[in-house]
């Protein structure tokens, strides 16, 4: 199996264009042809589990964070950063980082917490715009069915919960055929009159290139007249954090606990009690207070997420609680995550999650 291969699946889950533009997802070392001999996914790709990829044959390393994050001007091995790439290279180990793009959909990292703390009816916290994109096309009205059913397989027409979405309108269309033309129907150098079906279909942007595909393919006519135009529109699966809600509410006191229960920390920074029932949570993996207003803004009790300073936590205004439970911490199973979605991918293959503990702080 190539790496390219591997590479394809985790753009299905999270596609670079859903990055951040600070971000650096992608293949940071190595070569998309290079033939794969197995996967580590870790949170972070250190020296450790570099020599670790190598210790168990496997020349992929699938990382939450990039370990190349600004530009490399050297490479003398003076910090964690060049070390790593310098051993990654030397030992023909590529290194593949899904980080914001990871964020920004429901069912990724933070959907993982979610889940983790049994929030039910989750949704995005804050919404992607920019990310949907419209395309119209004109179909002769007997081919309709094949060219629409063809825009769906492609990952057309989904719309929140609802999957198959599209618009269609008849009309009539004309066209004359030049001296080179090979007409789908009349005669060249005649106009020719075609009931035609005018069809609309919603698409994430980073699908346009194989909607286009997938429309030329099935499309019966040798030229097809098809616009692609960019939405203003939010995409609900699309975007930073998540919120959902308890079964039952829980206590403060008890919320907390399960927090320390859930994620194995010895420590939880927080607010002061408030009093309330923590029924709706927002959750936000790694770095989140820029989501602060957005949990306020959808009535969450509670807003759990990481490396928050010290002013930041006045934000919450006695209006919920605010759990900082560590960024490590807070993304950790990120990395089962990872290891599950790839071995149900390739159930064959060796997908295995780090042993090192990649976590640079501690508790006394």
């Amino acid at each position: 199996m190539k790496i390219a291969e591997i590479i394809s699946a985790l753009e299905s889950l999270a596609h670079p264009s859903l990055q951040e533009s600070y971000d650096n997802a992608g293949l940071l070392t190595g070569n998309a042809a290079w033939e794969c001999t197995g996967i580590i996914c870790s949170l972070d790709a250190t020296e450790a589990v570099v020599e670790e990829a190598v210790a168990k044959k496997c020349n992929l390393v699938v990382a939450h964070h990039p370990i190349v994050f600004g530009g490399l001007k050297k490479l003398n091995g003076s910090n964690y950063v060049e070390k790593t790439v310098i051993r990654a290279i030397k030992e023909d180990v590529a290194i593949y980082a899904i980080h914001t793009n990871l964020d920004n959909v429901l069912n990724g990292v933070n959907g993982r917490i979610a889940g983790m703390l049994g929030l039910q009816n989750t949704t995005v916290l804050a919404e992607k715009s920019g990310t949907l994109m419209k395309l119209f096309t004109f179909v002769p009205l007997l081919h309709a069915e094949t060219v629409r059913l063809a825009l769906f397989e492609a990952g057309g027409g989904h719309i929140g919960n609802y999957s198959e979405c599209s618009f269609n309108s008849e009309g009539l269309g004309t066209y004359k055929g030049g001296d080179q033309s090979n007409p789908f129907a009349g005669t060249r150098g005649i106009q020719h009159q075609e009931q035609e079906v005018k069809m609309e279909v919603i698409f994430p942007g980073f699908l346009q290139s194989k909607l286009v595909q997938a429309l030329k393919a099935a499309h019966p006519y040798e030229e097809v007249a098809y616009d692609v135009v960019a939405l203003g529109n939010t995409h609900s699966g699309l975007g930073a954090g998540v919120v959902g809600e308890l079964g039952e509410g829980l206590t403060e006191a008890a919320f907390l606990a399960r927090l320390k229960e859930v994620f194995g920390v010895p420590m939880v920074r927080h607010t002061a009690l408030t009093g309330r029932m923590i029924k709706k949570i927002a959750v936000c993996g790694g770095a989140g207070s820029f989501l602060i207003s957005k949990a306020l803004a959808a009535g969450a009790d509670a807003y759990v997420t990481a490396d928050l300073k010290y002013h930041e936590f006045f934000d919450a205004n006695d209006r919920l609680l605010l759990a900082d439970i560590g960024h490590y911490e807070s993304e950790q199973f990120t990395i089962s995550l990872l290891q599950e979605y790839l071995a149900t991918k390739f159930p064959t293959f060796a997908v295995l999650k780090t042993g090192v503990r990649t976590n640079p702080v501690f508790y006394s």
